[in-house]
């Protein structure tokens, strides 16, 4: 690879390209990265994990509520949003540091710059020019704010919640995705008087119907408002507070309008046609099954192609490109099958595998699940319950599915996950001793198979 500055040049420093631009320094490669924001990218720095800590603030405070049920007196409990925040932004600034540490220990040359493409085998970093054989564009998404008159003026993202200086006392979230229902339980679990809108009939499209309804009733249960089938349709500031006018015709004050419909890939300005890289519609680099773009020499993982927009995915992505291009490759491909996620509502889903729609599109399935009161919540009073469920095709008897609502879902749904990777059956989840008393033997003690849906159901499905 003589002649080139780098074998590798990675342009952005989140999940994926970091763990890329590692593994190829480790097989050898001369390796430099570009990150012109943060280390980390999206999940490190205003993303999953950020978001993870505001949703364990939040549930603390439903945990000093419930202890008086098991006997502690606790005084009346105060939060102060500024101490979390800065709490926050310092945990962040360790992290960057170990990424930081994790790029120089490897052996990668590290650019705190912006980096953009004048031709396919050069870019700019910053104001100098280097040169690389092959390149990785793992530059992450952005969310979008809508056109409706005052969103952009007066509207917020996920990405500028972290950072607002006090907790607003009433929030509207418009969205129905899984940002979505994380911040609004993030607000008011917090003390924030919370509205959600979505624009449909029910949010979370995609995921099990059962666990959009259960997860419905239970945010609606604890005091979030709730409205389907309702957007904005502008927002004008008045006074102290800002108008929020409705598609329903209703106008309702608020402190803050989070928008979380959506993220859109981050290419703009990157220089792809100067490389001959090509992006679809939405802007997302096309690339084949590995992860090569329209030129022959450079590559794109994660969220900047849109397709599964998860952490642990472009951190797959990239590890596999790393041992294909430098390494001595894997004996597989990221499989996109039966990927384990989770929502961080409240309370939380974990989700593997098949809806039951999905499976019964395919053919005959035995359903079994149970709703329950979870045994933390039996002495304090709160009402919330727990969805556990299965998917079993008929025939095969193989699970397909499994998706939870619940506390420690994500914990739990993990280890299931490994179990339908594995090909496990609904005899092999039966023979499985539970662990007692806990609610993840719920999901090796289900017997009792739910009646099929009647035809009409079907249809309206």
């Amino acid at each position: 690879m003589a002649g080139y500055d780098f074998d590798y040049f990675v342009i952005g420093a989140g999940s994926g390209g970091v763990r890329s631009a590692r593994i190829a320094a480790q097989h050898g490669a001369k390796v430099g990265i570009a990150e012109e924001q943060y280390l980390g990218g999206t999940c490190v720095n205003v993303g999953c994990v950020p978001k993870k800590l505001l949703v364990y603030a939040a549930h603390y405070g439903h945990d000093v509520e419930d202890a008086a049920g098991f006997g502690w007196s606790v005084p009346s409990a105060t939060h102060s949003w500024r101490t979390l925040i800065a709490n926050k932004n310092a945990e962040i600034e360790r992290l960057n540091g170990i990424y930081r540490r994790l790029l120089e220990g490897a052996g990668a040359t590290l650019f705190e710059a912006r980096a953009t493409l004048l031709d396919p085998h050069t870019l700019k970093v910053d104001e100098r020019k280097v040169t690389a054989e092959r390149i990785l564009i793992a530059t992450g998404g952005r969310p979008v704010l809508p056109d409706e008159p005052g969103a952009r003026e007066h509207g917020i993202t996920s990405e500028d919640a972290f950072f607002l200086p006090e907790r607003p006392r009433r929030v509207i979230v418009a969205g129905g995705g899984y940002i979505a229902v994380e911040f609004a339980g993030i607000f008011h679990g917090l003390g924030a008087e919370v509205t959600q809108l979505y624009r449909g009939p029910m949010f979370l499209r995609g995921f099990d119907g059962d666990v959009r309804e259960t997860l419905a009733e239970e945010m609606a249960r604890s005091g979030i408002d709730l409205r389907f089938n309702t957007i904005i349709t502008r927002i004008e500031k008045s006074h102290d507070c800002l108008m929020v006018e409705l598609s329903d015709g209703s106008v309702q004050p608020a402190d803050a309008v989070l928008y979380a419909i959506g993220r859109r890939p981050n290419t703009r300005g990157l220089g792809l046609d100067a490389a001959g890289v090509a992006t679809d519609g939405n802007g997302a680099i096309t690339v084949d099954a590995g992860y090569t773009t329209s030129a022959s020499h450079i590559y794109a993982v994660g969220d900047v192609t849109d397709r599964v927009q998860l952490t642990p995915v472009a951190i797959a992505e990239g590890h596999f490109l790393a041992d294909t291009l430098f390494g001595p490759g894997r004996d597989r491909a990221v499989s996109y099958a039966d990927i384990p996620t989770a929502v961080f509502s409240t309370p939380p889903i974990g989700t593997v595998g098949m809806t039951e729609e999905q499976a019964r599109a395919r053919g005959p399935v035995d359903v079994y699940k149970s709703r329950f009161k979870p045994m933390k919540h039996t002495l304090s009073g709160r009402q919330e319950r727990s969805l556990m469920k299965l998917v079993v095709d008929r025939a095969s008897q193989k699970v397909l599915g499994a998706h939870m609502v619940g506390p420690d879902a994500a914990e739990i749904l993990q280890g299931i996950a490994i179990a339908i990777t594995a090909g496990a059956t609904k005899a092999d989840f039966d023979r499985t001793i539970g662990i007692h008393p806990t609610a993840a033997e719920e999901f090796v003690t289900l017997r009792t198979r739910a009646p099929d849906p009647e035809p009409a159901d079907l249809a309206a499905e």
